[in-house]
């Protein structure tokens, strides 16, 4: 960066420090002051007249120390050389090394208030962690060798989209999506099909609203809960999500073996005879898979991420060749006939000689030939013998042969054999299993086929004959093995539609989380909507409802029922739905102990604390164990019907209290709540809670009380004996939102005595909770109304505001005085329309009455966080300087009671609530971060109408040694995970040097100041003199009155001029707008109990004591001299170096902001904190009124230390 030098040269002589005491001429602060330009070489000196000065300061963009260079003037007429313009300044210029000189305003509160651009480069390089995840933090701070993070680069198709689609698209879309479609039929199962997908498409909307309300770091909906609802809430659904993914797993590693067992090598079942066999090969097999992927998780996941493209190629391919086999169809029907006996399916295992009949006519061999015509050929003689004679047959014989079929049903291949009722009164039929797209077997399959467990499985519009004793022989047939209904399927189907919030679990590696996800998950629930209703409809209409209902494909001979639909090859569906099962497992395996280390780590479960560790890299070996133990049970069930519907109960509670999240923070609009997607809604979110709430008590309502009773005892044992947690959740907000309507309900009429009662709650505020300080004139009337009309706008109704005012006098005897105060406040609130409370206290000082409202008011967790109070707008020509010494007391109280402060300046500017403004912006001035305030005021501001259409511009300031560049990124970047619409700019200040005017405006302060101090005598010295002179001229010996007349009258007459001195100087002050500076401390009692008519004429009231040794030090020093020394000490004094300082970071600032919001509507500016020493509070009011110079309506700003806005949801 090229080095940029500021110099400056004041044009006269008198403006060198003092040789002047007049005030600085309004064209010097334009002919002195510095520009702030590019980074170019400034060269400003103009000739002196009488003498010449220096003051350069040479700053190196590579953000080195500035290097201050004196030059020495000679003044006058060759009078002593100034070797340093200011006094007390033993480290010279080079003490600004520490601090930046632009800022050292603020340069006593920098460690609890960073500059701007220190936070933005702290926010710059966050992480997205689990919130508690500390370990990891330090580990990635200490680091020996820390590799350079890179930014995410994932966009929403790779990022969000694809891994919902692997995530949604699953084991039940292979394995059971047709035999759903053939129970339900095809309109019961579209309803189905489309609840489910209504409920993750409500749950997405909400789900969007929350994930782009802030950052959502792992633990996806753990986070978004509990960050919403409240630690209690979020445990408890948290941990029931967790199983939901465990269970989930084991759900698809039974699959995989189904699919393994069934369709691919059927042989390499261990267990062949029994009812139980496939069960128990499914729990040996299932075991050995979970812990093969159990061992690949732990090795590293990146493996598993590798590996997760691949199966999602499998899922895509999969499913588009159903859909080219069904187009196939309606021109080439696939072969894959199915056996009919009567009305009812045969299985096609037991169809092993490929005929679907009872007998089969065989053509007879020769020996058979020859045996048959020896015994049923005869021949016959008339009148003598013949020999016989053969004539040749055209047709050779044919014998009836019993098929295996027939062995089957009547235990032998004898045609008189004792057979089944059912066989021998109905015949053998087959029908296509696949009739095609155009065949119009839809008509037949769009009604429902409910079935219970061991019956078989008919084709209704077949003949039938039924006899009235059965004989059992059902493992010939297909029949059910479980009861069906319509909840069943749902709890069955409803797996199928789940991992919508794969998209949100991965914000880390998003380049634009906030825009991603809404998009990608949505659009993944349309794609996988769009293919489940059209699969419904494919299946329906392609595909012979026999085998829709033939859960295992029994009736085509063992295939995968969606595998015969394919194209070109059964195999494509079974391979690709292994794969896609396999990774869907691991992606669970992967997951869910990662959202087990995520409640871990916030340490609200105490027993769950070891789960929170790992392997140094991070990787949840603890959790990792745990999640392998739960899924063994799932695998234990061994039936993928069984544990279907339990992960539905799971993910059906995790989307419900998603819902109620997303409409708990919407009706209650906490400040907090901004999400980037603004397509939601408060009724959506409710409806797809009721959904959620119904789809469980349909699909199985005892796992559903089994479910709420798990996490209910999860609930209340974090409530007990969980850690705690703050997190501003939507579950305390609705106790203060509930509290307050109560007390406002309380407050409408006399209470009776049965209701009386105490009240207490405990709450975080998600919003200012306002103490507003109004202060009455003599006449009981508010002297700013305006400012109750700021805080409506502000409150817009919302949250706790408490109205006050301190009248001075005694209690005792005022009393109808405070009740007249606190009528006038309800009158004024009810003119400006805010909802809240009025307190008036009665206090001797007002500072102390003021103190104590902070410290008082409220009501349990029913207290404020923020003060808002007026700017003692003439407290420069107030004759009372008990009105900003109360201010700055009133500041220093809210500092130290760590609450947020509110100073609006020209109130009276500020517009009323039927004032709206049509255009305009709202600035903000970021000069140090104290808790988020300055962004989030105007975001409440905009909320009512008055500030609706006015636009928001942030600026911040720019050292030499920041990158602008870098700082306007961050800044932008922030603001968009802050959900904050803004115009960012960044302001370069330079280390420039300080500018006449600067110099000058500091001088006349301090010799204000000066005068100040010259004046302050308390009362009780002056007491003290005025008894003294009393005993001098009563009780002195006559000897001394004779001999000391002389002397006497000469000390009577100094006395005389010295008193007119004094009134002078005190006509002086008044004509500089500084006002007496009585001690509060000894003469407030006095002033307050005085009368309210006569306090001004007290305070024009002038002491004009002397005492006898300043009036000899006086003709003894200055005899001939008519200016007194404290006057000479005005003239010569020199300005402190630290208020130069700080009147040039006002100066400056008050310049830029002058500069680039002179056309605002409203200014937001960070407020200075006051002084320590107390010596310096007239300084402090100086330096304010310098930084508000030229503005119209300015709100000092003062947060209370804690944050109030976050980028986290």
């Amino acid at each position: 960066m090229a080095s940029v030098r500021f110099t400056v040269t004041p044009t006269k002589a008198e403006d060198l420090p003092g040789l002047s005491d007049t005030s600085p001429d309004i064209s010097l602060r334009s002919g002195s002051r510095v520009r702030f330009d590019s980074r170019e070489h400034i060269n400003r000196s103009d000739p002196l007249s009488d003498a010449s000065s220096c003051v350069t300061t040479t700053a190196t963009g590579g953000g080195g120390a500035d290097t201050p260079e004196h030059c020495s003037s000679e003044l006058g007429d060759g009078n002593s050389k100034i070797s340093s313009v200011y006094i007390n300044n033993t480290h010279g210029v080079d003490d600004d090394d520490f601090y930046d000189r632009n800022l050292a305003l603020f340069e006593e509160e920098m460690d609890t208030r960073p500059k701007v651009s220190s936070l933005l480069n702290r926010l710059a390089n966050y992480t997205n962690l689990t919130q508690g995840a500390k370990e990891h933090e330090e580990a990635e701070n200490i680091g020996e060798k820390k590799k350079p993070s890179k930014s995410p680069q994932m966009g929403t198709f790779m990022g969000v989209y694809l891994p919902c689609l692997q995530n949604i698209f699953g084991v039940i879309l292979f394995l059971r999506l047709t035999w759903v479609v053939g129970t339900a039929g095809v309109l019961q199962a579209l309803c189905i099909v489309f609840l489910c997908c209504c409920c993750t498409m409500l749950t997405a909307i909400s789900m969007s609203a929350i994930a782009t309300n802030g950052v959502v770091p792992a633990g996806g909906s753990y986070f978004m809960i509990s960050r919403s609802l409240g630690p209690e809430f979020g445990g408890a659904v948290g941990l029931c999500f967790y199983l939901g993914t465990t269970f989930a797993g084991a759900m698809y590693i039974l699959g995989a073996i189904e699919i393994l067992l069934l369709y691919i090598v059927p042989e390499a079942a261990i267990f062949k005879q029994g009812a139980a066999a496939m069960l128990n090969n499914m729990r040996i097999y299932g075991s050995i898979c979970l812990l093969l992927m159990s061992l690949l998780v732990f090795v590293g996941v990146k493996y598993v991420n590798k590996l997760a493209s691949i199966f999602l190629a499998c899922v895509i391919v999969s499913i588009i060749s159903i859909y080219i086999g069904a187009l196939v169809s309606a021109f080439k029907e696939p072969h894959f006939p199915v056996c009919m006996l009567g009305n009812r399916t045969i299985n096609g295992h037991y169809v092993t000689d490929q005929l679907c009949k009872k007998t089969v006519l065989r053509p007879i061999s020769t020996q058979d030939k020859e045996e048959s015509f020896d015994s049923n050929f005869t021949a016959t003689f008339e009148n003598g013998t013949v020999e016989p004679t053969l004539l040749p047959t055209r047709e050779p014989a044919m014998v009836e042969e019993t098929t295996h079929l027939w062995v089957s049903f009547c235990g032998s291949r004898e045609l008189n054999a004792s057979c089944d009722e059912y066989f021998v009164s109905n015949n053998f039929s087959e029908i296509t299993g696949i009739p095609g797209l155009a065949s119009g077997i839809i008509s037949e399959n769009l009604w429902s086929s409910y079935l219970s467990k061991g019956d078989v499985v008919e084709k209704k519009s077949l003949s039938s004959s039924h006899p009235v004793h059965l004989v059992s022989t059902k493992n010939i047939y297909v029949f059910a093995d479980i009861t069906t209904s319509f909840t069943l399927l749902v709890g069955i189907f409803f797996p199928s539609v789940t991992g919508i919030m794969a998209g949100s679990n991965r914000s880390g590696d998003l380049k634009d989380a906030q825009r991603s996800i809404p998009i990608g998950t949505i659009l993944a629930i349309l794609t996988t909507s769009v293919v489940y209703l059209t699969s419904v409809v494919l299946f329906g209409a392609c595909i012979e409802g026999v085998v829709l209902r033939d859960k295992y494909g029994d009736s085509v001979k063992g295939n995968l029922v969606v595998g015969t639909l394919a194209w070109p090859s059964p195999w494509v569906i079974v391979i690709g739905s292994f794969f896609s099962t396999c990774g869907a497992g691991l992606q669970s395996l992967t997951g869910a102990p990662r959202l087990l280390q995520a409640i871990a780590k916030d340490n609200i479960i105490p027993f769950l604390r070891v789960f929170g560790h790992g392997k140094a890299n991070g990787e949840p070996t603890w959790a990792l164990l745990l999640t392998v133990l739960i899924a063994e049970l799932g695998i234990l069930i061994a039936s993928l019907d069984l544990v279907a519907p339990i992960l539905t109960m799971f993910f059906l509670m995790c989307y419900l209290f998603v819902n109620l999240a997303c409409a708990l923070q919407t009706l209650l609009r906490t400040p907090n709540w901004r999400p980037r997607f603004s397509y939601y809604h408060w009724s959506l979110s409710f409806l797809g809670m009721t959904i959620c709430l119904a789809l469980m008590f349909i699909s199985s309502w005892y796992y559903a009380i089994v479910a709420m009773v798990i996490a209910g005892m999860i609930y209340k044992y974090i409530e007990y004996h969980g850690a705690e947690k703050e997190w501003g959740d939507g579950i305390r907000g609705l106790s203060l939102s509930a509290a307050r309507y109560a007390l406002l309900r309380l407050e409408e009429g006399p209470p009776h005595t049965k209701n009386w009662s105490r009240v207490s709650s405990r709450s975080s505020f998600p919003r200012p909770q306002l103490l507003v300080l109004l202060k009455l004139d003599e006449d009981a009337h508010v002297k700013s109304p305006r400012l109750l009309t700021f805080a409506s706008q502000l409150k817009a109704g919302k949250g706790l505001t408490i109205v006050g005012t301190v009248v001075p006098g005694n209690f005792l005897q005022s009393y109808g005085e405070a009740l007249a105060a606190e009528q006038t406040l309800k009158h004024l609130m009810e003119k400006e329309r805010v909802k809240g409370f009025c307190q008036c206290i009665m206090a001797q000082k007002p500072r102390d009455g003021i103190s104590h409202m902070i410290q008082s008011s409220g009501l349990g967790g029913m207290t404020h966080n923020t003060v808002v109070m007026g700017w003692p707008h003439a407290w420069r020509q107030s004759e009372d300087p008990q009105s900003w010494k109360t201010f700055i007391n009133t500041v220093r109280v809210t500092t130290a009671a760590h609450l947020a402060l509110l100073v609006p300046k020209n109130i009276s500017l500020f517009p009323t609530n039927s004032e709206p403004y049509t255009e305009g912006y709202i600035d903000v001035w970021w000069i140090v971060h104290d808790g988020g305030m300055l962004m989030l005021l105007p975001f409440l501001l905009r909320q009512h109408k008055v500030w609706r259409k006015c636009a928001m511009r942030i600026f911040t300031v720019a050292q030499m040694e920041d990158n602008s560049i870098q700082m306007k990124k961050d800044l932008a970047t922030f603001l968009y995970h802050l959900r904050i619409e803004a115009e960012v700019e960044v302001v370069e200040m330079h280390d420039s040097d300080i500018s006449a005017y600067t110099y000058e405006r500091t001088l006349m302060m301090e010799q204000r100041s000066q005068m100040l101090r010259q004046m302050r005598l308390s009362k009780s010295d002056r007491e003290k003199e005025r008894v003294r002179w009393s005993f001098d001229d009563v009780y002195l010996s006559p000897r001394v009155r004779s001999t000391g007349v002389n002397t006497a009258i000469v000390n009577r007459g100094e006395r005389y001029r010295q008193a007119q001195l004094v009134k002078d100087r005190n006509s002086m002050l008044r004509l500089t707008s500084i006002g007496s500076d009585d001690d509060d401390d000894t003469d407030g009692g006095e002033r307050d109990r005085a009368p309210i008519g006569g306090s001004s004429e007290h305070h024009r009231r002038v002491q004009m004591t002397w005492t006898k040794e300043k009036s000899a030090q006086y003709r003894s020093t200055h005899s001939g001299c008519s200016t007194p020394e404290g006057f000479r000490d005005m003239l010569s004094i020199r300005p402190d170096h630290s208020n130069v300082r700080r009147m040039h970071t006002a100066v400056k600032l008050n310049e830029v902001i002058v500069n680039k919001s002179h056309d605002a509507r409203l200014v937001l500016l960070n407020m200075p904190g006051p002084p320590r020493n107390a010596e310096g509070d007239e300084n402090y009011m100086e330096f304010l009124e310098v930084l508000t110079e030229g503005l119209e309506r300015v709100l000092l700003v003062r947060g209370g230390g804690s944050e109030v806005i976050t980028i986290y949801s």
